[in-house]
């Protein structure tokens, strides 16, 4: 846990306490972390997951439980504000996924990448490499495991001796492995980045900055695959909308 580290600043945020930090803090927090020897679990929340929260509750317990909740969501960061709960800035998963890997390449930590199919992992430990020289990677393996699997994989993670962990897979399998399996992988940061192996191998493209400042990186990504993602996300913003409203009008009440 985060034992040593600065108090923790947070906001309520439709049911659910958020860490009031800018990228470049959760960064410090976890580079913290790494130096004490103290284990840090980090969760991302955007639109789709809080609404998925509500009815899920091993979801909701499994994020709600980490160390460091960041609001991934540009929409999470405008309903913060409108209900009097203001945070910072939308801090992204890759965003802060890159942030440690620089630090990582910098001070000789080891990281373990945990996802994505082999060959979409091949390509990602070639670009990362790419960018980070030095970066010393401790291990790699796909996301495709099965629960009995579970308990294994987090022992190869810890016999490669990782300091960091990052879960390239899908929610809620990120989750409920960081919150089940975390402490046995003896990685002192365990990050779940969800798609971010994709982007970094080419396979998504990440939306231009203008569209990530105007929370609108979701709509990019429904237009690059608007079969699979359009429905989704029209779904869950209308539900997300609904939650805010509802929370807005209890205000006022």
């Amino acid at each position: 846990m985060e034992r040593g580290t600065q108090q923790r600043e947070r906001r309520r945020v439709l049911e659910l306490w958020l860490d009031a930090v800018t990228v470049d803090q959760a960064v410090a927090r976890c580079v913290t972390a790494v130096e004490r020897r103290e284990r840090i679990t980090v969760g991302c929340v955007n639109a789709a997951k809080l609404v998925r929260m509500r009815s899920d509750r091993r979801l909701h317990a499994a994020v709600s439980g980490c160390d460091l909740v960041l609001a991934d969501g540009q929409s999470v960061v405008w309903a913060s504000r409108l209900l009097g709960q203001a945070l910072p800035e939308r801090v992204a998963g890759i965003d802060l996924l890159l942030g440690l890997l620089a630090e990582a390449a910098n001070q000789g930590r080891r990281v373990y990448f945990l996802g994505a199919r082999d060959a979409v992992l091949m390509r990602m430990l070639a670009e990362v490499g790419r960018r980070y020289p030095g970066l010393q990677v401790a291990g790699a393996r796909n996301g495709y495991f099965s629960a009995g699997e579970a308990p294994a994989v987090a022992e190869a993670v810890r016999d490669a001796r990782a300091d960091l962990l990052f879960l390239g897979m899908s929610s809620p399998k990120k989750e409920l492995f960081e919150k089940e399996w975390g402490p046995r992988t003896g990685a002192f940061v365990i990050h779940g980045v969800g798609g971010s192996f994709d982007v970094l191998a080419g396979e998504v493209r990440r939306a231009p900055v203008w569209w990530r400042r105007h929370g609108l990186e979701w709509l990019y990504r429904a237009i690059q695959e608007p079969m699979r993602l359009g429905p989704r996300y029209l779904t869950t913003n209308v539900q997300f909308l609904a939650l805010l409203a509802r929370e807005l009008l209890r205000g006022t009440s």
